[in-house]
């Protein structure tokens, strides 16, 4: 699928640093690097300490920071 869009955007509910979405964004990188027309975007969990069950909402991605990273990966 990058090969074919040039494009990627990985969405796990982590935090952003040391989570499986910079591993596979990294791979992804390697592999298709010059297939890529734009970065490969990442929208995550915030890098904190995962919060409480009630404040769990605020912490998750969300359909907004979702479709934004998608527009700025469509723009580049």
């Amino acid at each position: 699928s990058v090969r074919k869009t040039g494009r990627c955007v990985v969405v796990h509910e982590a935090q952003r640093t040391l989570g499986i979405g910079a591993e596979l964004a990294a791979s992804i990188t390697e592999e298709c690097f010059y297939s890529l027309e734009a970065p490969v975007a990442r929208v995550t969990g915030y890098d904190t300490p995962h919060p409480a069950a009630r404040v769990e909402e605020e912490y998750l991605p969300d359909l907004d920071r979702v479709l934004d990273s998608v527009d700025r990966v469509l723009a580049y």
